[in-house]
């Protein structure tokens, strides 16, 4: 509303169209006296003294007979200044008549007009409009009283605006008198801006009209759009701060999804974002209880061994106990490193900042440094794919280093001591794939998806209990997951469906 009222300000001003209505009526006025000069200059007579003279009667009967059809004013001076006739005024036998010419009724006034006339006042001032001087006439009009008339006596023609009381101006052209190139006098038209402000009051009544309708307009859609966009946004709003103080599932954010507009996809945004919180917080619970288990048998274990220690006596059984409570020791020192390693991956990720990764010189040097401490003894290691940083990809270096890491240690582990694990590296399309292979047993039917659970503990018989979280592959799945890829697990199998071997597949978007 107040960017339309501006605008309907701006146009109410009418500043210019105005000043063109009073170009025309000086034009008008210009016409009319140069009719009146020219009957007159064609009526003029030789005097005694050989020079042309106006007749007075003759001037004063046809100035008036010309005036006649207009609202206008005329007057005439000789060319000493002094009137001689004024279309006001009847000379005759019983001395001088004035005329008033009366307007047309005063028309009611309204707010609407009242309001056009401040607004008036004001744009005036705001705009500093010059100041006019004000009309003043003396019982018995020279022509030095006004400058426009002494203009029209040396020859020129002029005109001049000046104030009246009431809000109204005074406008007149004074036009000289010339019979053969002779001045004779002047003749000054006048007439007040009554017409032309009735015009623009005309004009802007209209725009007030129009105004009108454009504000009933935009109310109604105020209205309109505060029901469907403010209302339910707030409504959200409300929805979305009870789920922040309340600690049950059963506030609900309203579901405006069927609108299909921005409030639509504001509404899907917080519902499946609510949906996501609460998804997180059963993972923390269930974190947590996996957590508290996964610690718990270690401790049992530890607990036994430590009271049947203290009552045996043979240095053997006590040895052995000793074997099993450092074994016990180790494995809650690795299940603690891998539980808080898990717990801050979230946070960690979300601070990091992403940087071009070459996956080819990261495996190769993997493998190489697996090769130097000789961890890749158990089974043959190779890496098969380029090695000229044509593989680059958007990830955290060293997060994406412990993906492979814990794939190509899963690998060995499960494969047989002389099989071999290749780890493979391609660009397709916009993504770049790497997979690592083994020949091992390969992953249990239907657990290709619970592998990547946390604490799953199905693992080689020929591997002690306890070597590994079961958290290795959750991790990684969640740090693909952070950098846009993903990754999965399934069979190799030969030309007659046997299991060769598992084989994850990690894809990540390219540089």
């Amino acid at each position: 509303m107040i960017a339309l009222g501006i605008f309907v300000a701006g146009l109410l001003y009418l500043g210019q169209y105005r000043e063109q209505l009073v170009d025309a009526a000086i034009g008008s006025l210009s016409t009319q006296a140069k009719i009146f000069t020219g009957a007159l200059g064609e009526g003029a007579v030789t005097g005694p003294d050989g020079n042309q003279v106006i007749q007075r009667d003759v001037a004063r009967s046809l100035l008036r007979r010309l005036v006649q059809p207009t609202n206008a004013r005329a007057r005439l001076f000789d060319a000493n200044g002094t009137l001689i006739a004024d279309s006001r005024q009847l000379v005759g036998p019983g001395g001088t008549v004035q005329i008033e010419i009366l307007g047309p009724p005063d028309e009611i006034e309204n707010v609407f007009t009242r309001l056009l006339d401040l607004y008036q006042r004001l744009a005036d001032w705001m705009v500093n409009a010059p100041e006019l001087e004000p009309y003043i006439e003396s019982t018995r009009s020279v022509a030095q009283e006004y400058p426009e008339a002494v203009a029209a006596l040396a020859g020129e023609e002029a005109s001049a605006v000046r104030s009246l009381p009431g809000g109204l101006e005074m406008i007149s052209v004074a036009v000289p008198v010339q019979r053969f190139k002779q001045v004779l006098g002047a003749v000054m038209v006048t007439t007040t801006s009554y017409e032309i402000e009735a015009g623009v009051r005309e004009v802007r009544l209209g725009i007030m009209k129009v105004f009108g309708v454009a504000l009933a307009v935009t109310v109604l859609l105020s209205l309109y759009l505060g029901g469907t966009i403010a209302r339910p946004v707030r409504r959200l709003a409300a929805a979305a701060d009870g789920v922040r103080r309340s600690l049950r599932r059963e506030q609900e954010i309203p579901d405006f999804t069927a609108r299909h507009d921005e409030i639509g996809d504001l509404s899907r945004a917080l519902r499946e974002m609510t949906s996501a919180l609460w998804l997180r917080m059963d993972a923390m619970e269930s974190f947590a209880a996996d957590v508290a288990h996964e610690i718990k048998n270690p401790l049992t274990s530890l607990r036994s061994a430590v009271e049947t220690a203290a009552r045996v006596t043979d240095p053997e059984q006590q040895r052995r106990l000793l074997s099993i409570i450092q074994e016990d020791v180790q494995r809650l020192d690795r299940l603690i490193t891998d539980i808080s390693d898990a717990s801050r991956l979230d946070a960690e990720l979300s601070r990091e900042h992403l940087e071009n990764v070459d996956i080819g010189t990261l495996v190769s040097g993997l493998i190489a440094v697996r090769r130097e401490v000789g961890m890749a003894e158990s089974a043959v290691l190779r890496y098969d794919g380029p090695n000229d940083r044509s593989l680059r990809v958007p990830a955290i270096e060293d997060r994406l280093a412990q993906v492979f890491n814990n794939l190509i240690t899963n690998a060995l582990s499960f494969s047989p001591p002389a099989g071999e694990v290749v780890v493979r590296a391609a660009r397709e399309g916009r993504m770049v794939v790497v997979t690592v292979e083994d020949e091992g047993p390969g992953i249990p039917e239907g657990s290709e998806e619970r592998i990547f659970e946390r604490f799953y503990s199905e693992r080689p018989e020929s591997e002690k209990f306890g070597t590994h979280s079961g958290l290795g592959l959750s991790i990684s799945r969640q740090i693909v997951a952070a950098t846009g890829g993903t990754i999965r697990a399934e069979n190799r199998r030969d030309e007659t469906g046997r299991v060769i071997g598992a084989r994850f597949i990690v894809r990540l978007p390219a540089q």
